[in-house]
């Protein structure tokens, strides 16, 4: 049984990839075999539109023809029990690089026949998608980040079968101090990491530790 955390975020010791190690920590304590990608670390593009996964009778159907550093990855998760995603909100959407992975990762198995727009991925796996955000609940209804969670889950959804979201709001960011940050109290920020975010740590690995029990059953 394998699970692989992507991490679109470009800190390797962050929020999201605190919530990552979480999560995957509660797959291992199941058994699972499990692995963190930081997709910073990989030089790859997003989809560069040249349809070759949608070439008919062609080798290349079904698969993102684009040879680079994402390659062996997008090999790796065809063989994967279940995929963990996880990026910070910046301007009211995941990472530049979260989003380049996904481009890679759905389109190829997306398949035009309307109105269905089924998949060509072979199997049934379970996806999770991990947020981070400096923003509150509230500041996230109000700017209508909503619809993009929503639908990077119905995406997930559609192409792989099932996604869990996991939103971590308000989260300490950084040294409150040493930036300008007149938006902030640093003394609720600091509060919110030692009260909150523990909270949802606890959140991610019990994610973890049930999506590898649903892959068992």
């Amino acid at each position: 049984m394998k699970v692989i955390g992507f991490n679109g975020s470009p800190r390797k010791g962050g929020n999201t990839a605190t919530l990552l190690g979480k999560a995957l920590e509660g797959a291992a304590s199941r058994s699972a075999e499990t692995r963190l990608v930081h997709l910073y670390d990989l030089k790859f593009f997003g989809c560069r539109s040249c349809f070759a996964c949608k070439k008919r009778d062609d080798r290349s159907y079904g698969k993102c023809a684009t040879r680079d550093a994402l390659t062996p990855v997008l090999d790796e998760v065809a063989q994967a029990d279940a995929i963990v995603l996880g990026s910070p909100i910046y301007l009211g959407t995941v990472t530049g690089q979260m989003r380049s992975f996904m481009e890679r990762l759905i389109y190829p198995f997306l398949m035009y026949d309307v109105p269905t727009f089924s998949t060509l991925f072979s199997r049934k796996i379970r996806t999770v998608f991990i947020y981070t955000m400096n923003t509150t609940e509230q500041r996230v209804e109000e700017r209508g980040y909503r619809p993009h969670i929503e639908g990077n889950a119905a995406y997930l959804t559609q192409i792989f079968g099932a996604c869990e979201t996991l939103c971590s709001f308000d989260t300490y960011q950084f040294d409150y101090a040493r930036f300008v940050s007149l938006s902030f109290d640093p003394a609720h920020k600091e509060k919110r990491r030692q009260e909150v975010f523990p909270q949802d740590c606890e959140k991610a690995f019990k994610m973890g530790v049930s999506l590898t029990e649903s892959l068992a059953a």
